[in-house]
């Protein structure tokens, strides 16, 4: 694959040449599979050419110093030398232990011991020292952490840190989709080190400088499968008639201090990732599920925004700070959905009161321009081994949004508490999180898609956008273009990402947002812990530096994300591999020259139907304003939302791939989605 001579514009910096002293740049290095390098530096418009003989130890996705190295023509692109690795990607690898000499006596040399990582990018091998071999014997696969890299050293040095099961493939998989990411399996010493020195107990000291919330009915509300609860909320009803609603948040910044060995790690991270048998956090588990977990029936550090409510569900004053609770009753989500729904059980009066200021919240939130996407979340039942044996929809209920309506006004009411804060006369540095309005060039071909469903769209305004989202997915709801029509408009939609730069959030219809009701498990959300700490305390000062990380965390965010889509894809094609040779009903879900895409109505797996497999029906062309293919013969069309049926013919684990078949003829009947058989 080439590389572009040119990207999106940007703010031209001329490199000096070489008789002007050599400048040196920071940006990140991308390895191709024919081993040649390119750096992307931020301000210069032509990423950076960097030979293999020039890489000076770094690897693929590290960010890197490069000095420019004298350009002898015009036109041609630039060359590089790495002076420095300023962070490593990923310092952990996959891949066979290769002893040579093993079998010699014991009077000679000691074996070589080498590591050859399973990457599908130039890298060298790595030196495994005998007392860093774990046990681990020849032809095994492990995984490796790299220790270090002189540059006067041909190869890097490591450990293995564990001898991977030849018999459980999914638990490797899983693993390679975490470190091909850039996330590491294991924390380091040095910050478990700083975790295991922190105190259990709560001091006085700590019980005195905050607010004592602990005699106030609090509950928390999670997944049944959840371990790290970081939110809790308070009620009670005050004399005056109006209710006190708390949302307590844990109190991690108490706990992680800037600067040490856990933080940097945190940072690094800067998310837990989420698979579908595991996490991956980013806190070491004493703190995300014990010293900071707010768990029942035990004192807990929060941070908290606590409110006083209107029964028309009215904020009438609001206070921020940091408090001390004890968690009265852990609830999943499926308890707090019965007794909404059967109004009775376990604190059912505090519950339904709850619900319904929720549900005010939600109303209003909607009229006044969010966008009600819903949360449809595909959940897939495991063995012990980790194989799937089924798959769930789970849908956004009441319980759900009970949550999520305080989580989104405890956010959105800390964003806008720290917007007044100045700092000579300008905003103070914060990590907010926005969404900007819908890029009209994504957005029109959407326009036009939907118009052929009979869904029509007023642009006129951020607003009336808003109000024809909500128009649109309120009348497709249930239908079978629903999953396709929702999924093609988050695509239209911009990404949310972390800024110092408030932009407002779109989708949720706020001028002012950030995230601090997740800190267990995103480091933005301690990062607005600290400065909205000491915004409190008046001790106001602007972090120069707030923008990078920011930028950091907004990748690394992303990182994640695309981490989980390939871990579900991978247990999507382990569960399809059960039913190879079966027909099942779909819908289209994506379209290309080279095929279309389908998402099977009974389990949400998606796989290609390629348009090689068509040739014996019909040449096909590619209408791209249409999403859709063509038969130049015959007129048939394949286009997004159409329900089709299909074959499972190949699931490959190794790619994460399922291919399809179109199966040609009439529809026999439907049983489970499956076709019956005649």
């Amino acid at each position: 694959m080439g590389r572009k001579n040119s990207k999106k514009q940007k703010t031209k910096q001329k490199p000096r040449h070489k008789s002007s002293g050599a400048r040196v740049l920071k940006g990140k290095l991308d390895i191709t599979r024919s081993g040649v390098g390119y750096v992307d530096i931020e301000g210069i418009d032509t990423d950076i050419l960097i030979r293999p003989a020039d890489f000076n130890t770094a690897l693929h996705g590290d960010i890197v110093r490069v000095a420019i190295k004298e350009m002898k023509a015009r036109g041609k692109r630039m060359q590089g030398i790495v002076k420095e690795v300023v962070t490593r990607q990923r310092t952990e690898f996959i891949g066979h232990i290769k002893i040579f000499n093993n079998k010699k006596a014991a009077h000679q040399a000691k074996p070589l011991i080498l590591f050859k990582p399973d990457v599908d990018k130039p890298m060298p091998d790595i030196f495994i020292p005998q007392e860093n071999l774990l046990e681990a014997e020849d032809g095994d696969r492990v995984v490796v952490r790299l220790l270090h890299w002189d540059k006067n050293d041909k190869s890097p040095t490591g450990e293995v840190t564990a001898i991977l099961d030849a018999g459980n493939t999914n638990d490797a998989a899983m693993k390679e989709i975490i470190l091909e990411a850039g996330f590491p399996l294991f924390f380091s010493d040095d910050a478990l080190e700083v975790a295991a020195r922190i105190p259990d107990a709560i001091s006085k000291k700590d019980i005195e400088e905050r607010k004592d919330i602990r005699p106030v009915f609090t509950i928390t509300i999670d997944p049944a499968d959840a371990k790290d609860f970081d939110d809790a909320i308070s009620f009670r009803q005050l004399k005056n008639g109006q209710y006190e609603i708390g949302i307590h948040i844990a109190d991690v910044s108490h706990y992680v201090m800037p600067g040490t060995p856990l933080d940097e790690e945190a940072y690094q991270r800067a998310t837990s990732v989420y698979l579908p048998d595991r996490v991956i956090p980013m806190l070491p588990e004493h703190i995300s599920n014990f010293l900071c977990s707010l768990r029942p029936k035990e004192d807990k550090l929060t941070f908290s925004a606590i409110f006083q409510i209107s029964a028309k569900g009215d904020i009438k004053q609001y206070w921020l700070g940091k408090t001390i609770i004890h968690s009265d009753h852990r609830f999943t989500y499926e308890e707090v959905q019965e007794i909404i729904e059967k109004k009775e059980g376990l604190f059912a009066e505090e519950i339904l009161i709850l619900n319904e200021l929720a549900q005010k919240f939600r109303k209003k939130r909607f009229a006044q321009g969010a966008i009600n996407f819903s949360s449809q979340e595909v959940r897939f039942q495991l063995d012990e081994d980790g194989n799937p044996t089924g798959i769930m929809v789970k849908e956004s209920k009441a319980a759900h949004q009970l949550i999520e309506e305080y989580m989104l006004l405890a956010n959105k009411t800390v964003a806008e508490n720290i917007s007044k804060i100045k700092i000579n006369k300008k905003p103070i540095p914060f990590p907010y999180r926005v969404h900007e309005e819908p890029d009209e060039e994504k957005l029109m071909p959407f326009v036009a898609f939907a118009r052929k469903f009979g869904h029509s769209f007023d642009t006129s305004s951020p607003q009336t956008i808003a109000d024809s989202f909500n128009r649109l997915l309120k009348d497709v709801a249930g239908k079978p273009e629903q999953h396709v029509l929702e999924q093609l408009g988050i695509r239209t939609m911009s990404k949310a990402v972390y800024t110092a730069e408030n932009l407002g959030h779109f989708g949720l219809g706020f001028q002012y947002y950030c995230h601090f009701t997740s800190p267990i498990r995103r480091y933005p959300d301690v990062m607005v812990h600290r400065i909205l700490f000491d915004v409190l305390n008046n001790h106001i000062h602007a972090d120069k530096k707030l923008e990078n990380k920011c930028k950091h965390t907004s990748e690394r965010e992303r990182a994640a994300m695309e981490a989980e889509r390939a871990a579900n894809k991978y247990k999507q094609v382990q569960y399809m591999k059960n039913f190879l040779g079966e027909d099942f009903e779909g819908v289209i879900s994506g379209v290309s020259s080279f095929g279309f895409w389908v998402e099977t109505i009974a389990h949400k797996c998606e796989g290609l139907v390629s348009v090689t497999s068509l040739l014996e029906y019909d040449e096909f062309r590619h209408l791209e304003a249409d999403f859709c293919l063509v038969g130049k013969r015959s007129g048939k069309k394949f286009k997004m939302g159409d329900t089709v049926w299909i074959k499972v013919v190949a699931a490959n684990l190794t790619k994460r791939q399922l291919d399809y078949e179109w199966v040609v003829g009439d529809e026999i009947g439907i049983a489970n989605g499956k076709r019956k058989s005649k």
